[in-house]
């Protein structure tokens, strides 16, 4: 009897879709789901959504027998995410809408559809590994299977990693720390099975998945809140950082007769006088903030050396002129550092190029369709990232925009980073989700790394955070104003995740499908 009701929770069998309507009901059902998963991440965290959308994804699969109905599944349910939680893109066809307006909606449609594919694959994957068992064997394999497949969304190809699971901790200070043993994919593999479990556990009427999700989830946060409760505040002594949040309109950014004035505008946030009378010792300008190529303009190099603070730095970002490998013209999106005699003493030119806005991909196929941004000349990636050394600064570790959505690890040789520094013009996407969705990412790298993180915003959200992610200050998105304040410090040793990287998320993923395939076995 007792072997009876093992295999009985492990195999409900699955139920066949059949008839049009129900398979239209069921699409829906999948799509529907998908769209509320997103209410799951930021700026709203609604982490209930989370739950629901994935503990229905379950039910569903549950009752889909093959890979090909799986596949359809996946794809739907991670169409509905993408075309909710990805709909800010649509913002940055409006900065040119005479040119680009038509294609907003194509365009949020195609990146959508394409995307799908990945949950697609971990859908019918889970489908595989689980046979035709159900419950909690399934339960396993959709979690690891998702998360393998958000793993590989961020990797592929030039990746993309936006909107996983793991930024459902978003919310809370504590759940986020695990991110320092796991990485925000170990957070995401959390989430997924935690809910997955609560589906199982409605479901089936059974206490034991829904206690394992409560262990799932109470466990991180408990261990997060501890380690916050025992961490020490600490900074560098002598450093006094000055953020400046310009908030110049995109559209304006490069138009013409504008140039002196967004100059002007930051040079005067730059030498205001500081609150508390203490001056700074750095400044620090977004994105391409100077509307000038640095590198041929002395004398606006000499305007801008008067705000900088004597013995120290003015760390910016700025367009560079290069020569592609072909010996074409080619640009390079950088940071730079300028000393008080307007001498750029040290630069980064970013690596991760973003798509049809800063390149232009299969240019030879592509050739009639221009890119986003300004001009007809591609930007090209710069050499591998080291960290950069700027007088009277620990070195730092640079990321430029969409960069900080990657989870990184430190180099094995070169200086060791004491911080990061961000730098980024979100105005692109103005008072939509899109740049709270990006704030939190790059968050997440303090964690991963611990080391505190300053993020400088075009537009907001500009923040300074301690090694363990939690902000000290922010200037809020669509203002203009300055952050004076000192540099925390590094985590002393660091974090296990910036020694072991994704090495514990993949055993966490192998453990599960192993489970999963041993649930298999036994139904």
């Amino acid at each position: 009897m007792r072997g009876t009701s093992a295999l009985a929770r492990v195999k409900p069998a699955p139920l066949p879709i059949r008839g049009i309507a129900q398979r239209l009901a069921w699409g829906g059902a999948s799509l529907g789901l998908g769209a509320l998963s997103a209410f799951a991440l930021a700026p709203l965290l609604v982490v209930p959504a989370g739950v629901a959308a994935f503990g229905g994804l379950w039910f569903l699969l549950e009752r889909t027998a093959s890979l090909r109905g799986a596949f359809a599944l996946g794809w739907l349910f991670g169409l509905g995410s993408f075309l909710v939680g990805l709909s800010w893109i649509t913002e940055a066809f409006s900065v040119d809408a005479a040119r680009f307006g038509a294609l907003a909606l194509p365009a949020l449609a195609a990146l959508s559809a394409g995307l799908a594919l990945f949950p697609a694959v971990s859908v019918a994957t889970a489908r595989l590994l689980a046979g035709r068992a159900g419950g909690v064997p399934l339960a396993l394999a959709l979690a690891a299977s998702w998360v393998a497949g958000e793993w590989l969304r961020g990797t592929v190809f030039t990746g993309f990693p936006w909107n996983i699971a793991g930024h459902a901790w978003g919310g809370s200070d504590a759940g986020l720390q695990a991110a320092a043993l796991v990485g925000i994919h170990g957070l995401g593999l959390l989430a997924v099975l935690a809910a997955v479990l609560v589906g199982v556990a409605v479901r089936q009427r059974r206490v034991g998945p829904a206690l394992a999700a409560v262990v799932v989830i109470a466990l991180p946060w408990a261990w997060g809140a501890a380690r916050l409760a025992d961490a020490t505040p600490a900074e560098v002594p002598d450093i006094r950082l000055r953020l400046v949040q310009p908030n110049i309109p995109q559209d304006l950014k490069w138009a013409e007769g504008e140039r002196e004035r967004i100059l002007g505008r930051l040079l005067a946030l730059s030498a205001a006088p500081a609150p508390d009378g203490v001056a700074p010792t750095h400044v620090i300008w977004p994105e391409s903030a100077v509307p000038y190529l640095l590198a041929e303009a002395p004398a606006i190099r000499a305007a801008v050396a008067r705000i900088v603070p004597p013995g120290g730095a003015l760390l910016t970002g700025a367009v560079r002129q290069t020569i592609a490998a072909d010996g074409a013209p080619a640009l390079l999106n950088s940071l730079v550092a300028l000393d008080d005699s307007g001498e750029i003493t040290a630069a980064y030119d970013k690596i991760r190029l973003v798509p049809f806005g800063e390149y232009q991909p299969f240019r030879r196929l592509l050739a009639d369709l221009p890119k986003l941004t300004v001009g007809t000349v591609d930007f090209i990636p710069g050499p591998p990232r080291q960290a950069m050394r700027v007088a009277g600064l620990p070195a730092f570790w640079p990321l430029i925009c969409y960069e900080a959505i990657f989870p990184t690890t430190l180099p094995a040789h070169g200086p060791m980073p004491g911080w990061i520094l961000t730098v980024t013009n979100d105005a692109w996407f103005g008072t939509s989700w899109g740049p709270y969705q990006h704030a939190l990412a790059a968050r997440l790298r303090a964690i991963e790394l611990g080391l505190p993180l300053v993020r400088v915003a075009n537009s907001g959200i500009s923040l300074v955070t301690d090694a363990m992610g939690r902000e000290r200050a922010r200037l809020p998105l669509a203002t203009e104003g300055v952050l004076d304040l000192p540099l925390p410090a590094a985590l002393a040793g660091g974090t296990p995740y910036a020694r072991f990287g994704d090495v514990p998320f993949a055993i966490g993923v192998a453990a599960l499908a192993g489970l999963a395939l041993a649930g298999r076995r036994r139904a």
